[in-house]
């Protein structure tokens, strides 16, 4: 069962290359217990405080309710969750997720990306490709005009992510989120439609970046 109509654009799935934006399905549960069950030490850090066991917050019965979340959040139009998967050897899997969420409308048209992915498909440019591809959906069909993302200044992996595509740094948020134990400051990231309408969008920019000429 796939998740209800919401926000303008959505449902959709959206694809480039091996890569593959879609919403998530509840027979996700298994690959999603799976793939966030040994990928802990590669997530935990980067991740809310867990209020239990990571086994136990990333078991197929918690997917149930991440799931139940995530498509009530979809079909109140507040954000766009996509599993975001791999396709290798003609064979489609489940490596990560990346969600528009806290999708506002009228005057302020904008949202916040967030984003995890695999260890085993790292270094792939699996969640550039993801964030170029939904922040152009967002942008086109979605309606927004901005999406902003925010990363601890630890984590250079994700960071890497918004400022290969262009993303701007606008802020410092001192003690912004509580993650992995503590407050942690965070570093504000966003970009709007005009940074990238030039240019055919961001994943057009992302494919320059990737094979310059």
């Amino acid at each position: 069962m796939l998740f209800g109509a919401g926000a303008p654009g959505w449902p959709v799935v959206l694809t480039d290359g091996p890569v593959v934006l879609r919403p998530y399905r509840r027979s996700d549960a298994q690959p999603w217990a799976d793939v966030r069950r040994r990928n802990e030490k590669w997530l935990a850090q980067w991740e809310p405080t867990p209020y239990g066991s990571w086994h136990d917050l990333n078991s197929p019965g918690s997917f149930r309710a991440v799931y139940a979340d995530l498509r009530r959040s979809a079909r109140q139009g507040a954000a766009m969750p996509f599993a975001v998967c791999y396709v290798e050897n003609g064979e489609e899997r489940l490596v990560g997720q990346l969600t528009l969420g806290n999708i506002v409308r009228r005057a302020f048209c904008s949202a916040y990306a967030g984003y995890w992915v695999d260890a085993a498909v790292a270094g792939r440019g699996v969640i550039p490709t993801a964030l170029a591809l939904s922040v152009d959906h967002a942008f086109r069909a979605g309606g927004l005009h901005r999406i902003e993302v925010n990363i601890r200044p630890e984590n250079k992996a994700s960071r890497r992510v918004v400022e290969k595509l262009g993303f701007r740094e606008e802020a410092y948020h001192p003690r912004y989120l509580h993650i992995d134990g503590a407050w942690r400051d965070h570093i504000g990231y966003a970009m709007t439609t005009e940074d990238v309408s030039a240019e055919g969008g961001l994943l057009a920019r992302w494919h320059r970046v990737r094979t310059p000429a």
